[in-house]
């Protein structure tokens, strides 16, 4: 914030949360800015409208295409009427953003709560930015009730003692339009970034298959797979099932054994990420399980963990010797000599493989890998010597791409911080933004260099 200037005087606000505010602001309690209101829909034909810590308000269509199937009710009358500019909140979110301005005439959920401006002294869109900033969504928390943050509720009566921190209307419309202008070059950066790291995702994708199905050398004598979907491999490559090169493939334990504090590690499918074991979450089993349960499964340095159901097809090398356990929701691959693990888990990520996974998924309406799918799954393979030089290329080019990955989330996460402190900054008088006019010019790589 240090290109911003501060405002000349500020003066103390008699709000302890709030501190020093510029000398010409006020602060008022929230039952003189806004009124609750309760007007209820006696048709249910309003769009139906999403409250999210994450976007504010949005129409409910719009968020399922977002990701999010929760089911529409039957019947929507008696939902609670919500127009433009008026401030919708999930009083149970309150305190994590869940509330927002709304920009569309609807209709929430009657366990929510709207509320209305009083426009002679708040613009709506200053009053979205400020309600939704850390300083009053800690407030909020604090004056929620219930035991566990998943039962807290900010009733509205308690939402009306907050005491709001209010710039003239001249200067609210001034911070919006500075606020308006400069979140939206940060999102732009945003924007051009997640693009970047899809670009990066599919790059990666391609290295990968590429090398599993076509090789390094672009010379290679090719030859028919016998696999429709595989098409060409390399001449001297052998199209097979992957049956006939393991030494055994079977799932973890049919049941759930006894969790305990301490014990030998009990991996689920959930445990499995892309890079890494999720050690925050993991369960512990008495050893005297573990003991029976290795005696059909025993998972070993050299062996390859893969995801049957939940989220299906992941694999996961066993590069570690600790002893653990796993669940039916996890294969165990141990290999023969003609198949090295550390190239069959780049296999297992290549498009080819998803193909088969989703191709079985479409003929099935159970999301679960079968083990005699996961036997007879096609792989192409080459010599051991061939496996290896792949392995070290594609650690090579992956190490790479996930490098310009982390560097494009990182830019992503300091960019929202920014865009986070800056309106914070704003709406709180803490940069002083009434001299500020929209600049000729907008340099988003100023922008960009500025948060990394």
């Amino acid at each position: 914030m240090a290109k911003y200037k501060a405002y000349p005087e500020y003066k103390d606000s008699g709000v302890e949360w709030l501190g020093e505010i510029p000398t010409y602001w006020q602060t008022l309690r929230g039952k003189y800015v806004f009124k609750e209101v309760r007007e209820l829909s006696t048709t249910g034909d309003e769009t139906l409208l999403s409250v999210s810590e994450y976007y504010g308000v949005k129409p409910r269509q719009d968020t399922i295409e977002d990701g999010d199937f929760i089911s529409r009710a039957d019947s929507l009358i008696g939902y609670k009427k919500c127009q433009v500019n008026d401030l919708a909140m999930n009083i149970m979110l309150a305190w994590k953003t869940g509330l927002g301005v709304s920009n569309y005439d609807g209709i929430i959920s009657p366990a929510y709560s709207v509320f209305r401006f009083d426009t002679a002294k708040a613009q709506p869109e200053y009053m979205h930015y400020l309600l939704r900033t850390k300083i009053y969504t800690t407030q909020f928390k604090s004056l929620s009730t219930g035991v566990i943050d998943s039962r807290l509720r900010l009733y509205p009566e308690t939402f009306g003692i907050v005491e709001i921190l209010l710039p003239s209307l001249g200067e609210q419309k001034k911070i919006c339009a500075f606020l308006s202008h400069e979140t939206a070059k940060i999102d732009n950066l945003i924007e051009k970034q997640q693009q970047l790291i899809e670009l990066l995702k599919e790059k990666r994708q391609a290295v990968i298959s590429h090398a599993v199905t076509k090789g390094l050398n672009p010379d290679v004598p090719m030859k028919d797979s016998g696999v429709d979907w595989l098409g060409e491999v390399p001449e001297h490559w052998i199209p097979a099932r992957l049956k006939y090169h393991t030494r055994q493939i079977v799932d973890g334990a049919h049941f759930t054994p006894t969790y305990t504090e301490k014990g030998i590690p009990f991996l689920r499918v959930t445990d499995i990420q892309d890079k890494y074991i999720d050690f925050d979450n993991i369960k512990f089993i008495p050893e005297h399980e573990h003991k029976e349960l290795i005696k059909r499964c025993r998972p070993e340095n050299g062996d390859l963990l893969l995801s049957k159901n939940g989220t299906i097809g992941v694999p996961k090398l066993v590069d570690w010797d600790w002893e653990f356990s796993i669940f039916v929701s996890l294969c165990l691959i141990k290999f023969k000599g003609t198949l090295t693990p550390e190239y069959s888990e780049f296999y297992f990520k290549s498009h080819e493989i998803k193909e088969q996974v989703f191709g079985l998924i479409k003929q099935s309406t159970v999301i679960n890998l079968h083990l005699d799918k996961i036997q007879n799954f096609w792989f192409c393979i080459p010599p051991l010597e061939e496996q290896y030089k792949i392995v070290n290329y594609l650690n090579e080019k992956i190490d790479t791409l996930e490098c310009l990955i982390e560097s494009a989330e990182l830019t992503i996460r300091l960019a929202q911080e920014r865009r986070t402190a800056l309106i914070s900054a704003a709406v709180t008088g803490k940069i002083d933004v009434r001299d500020w006019v929209i600049p000729d010019t907008q340099d988003v790589e100023e922008l960009q260099e500025s948060t990394v």
